[in-house]
């Protein structure tokens, strides 16, 4: 939401934070990509196994054993075993199976690129769709609805700042 604010534009899966900016943007300023939810629920019970994407696709496969075999990492050949690991064995967000659906969107992002006029409209489209997560309203919002406490006009002087409003040098 931070990088939406200042004119990034999201590559993402439709979940958690991307759910709330397409609520605002609209997903035709974002690049959605992947499963959705129904999907994800699919896969699960039909038996998510990441070695059949692996096998199946030989990009993804060359990219998976340059990173386990060291080709990134000459000197720390063992450095991304954790993360293949896990990408094999305990992947709850399925990246795998979401690689292709990736790689198309991301050719989407750069075409889009390529149009300056095109990728600066969907910057200010976002930008302008953004208020809602800005740190003013979030931070009233959780006053009023989570911490049950009212706005207030109290000025808090600090222990450095004369009468005035000037701060004085501490000599520390």
């Amino acid at each position: 939401m931070k990088f939406m604010l200042n004119g990034a534009l999201t590559i993402g899966t439709m979940d958690g934070a991307n759910v709330e900016m397409a609520e605002e943007a609209g997903e035709e300023n974002l690049f959605i990509f992947g499963m959705r939810i129904d999907d994800v629920a699919a896969l699960d019970k039909k038996g998510y196994n990441a070695k059949e994407y692996y096998e199946a696709l030989p990009e993804l496969k060359l990219a998976i054993d340059q990173i386990n075999n060291g080709f990134y990492s000459p000197k720390q050949p063992d450095l991304f075993k954790d993360v293949i690991n896990m990408l094999f064995y305990h992947d709850r967000f399925k990246v795998f199976a979401d690689y292709e659906a990736y790689v198309k969107c991301q050719e989407k992002v750069s075409q889009l690129y390529m149009n300056p006029k095109a990728w600066n409209a969907m910057v200010l489209k976002n930008i302008a769709a953004s208020g809602k997560f800005s740190s003013d309203r979030t931070i009233k919002e959780y006053a009023k609805d989570i911490w049950n406490m009212e706005p207030s006009d109290l000025k808090i002087s600090l222990s450095n700042e004369s009468s005035n409003g000037v701060y004085k040098a501490s000599g520390k």
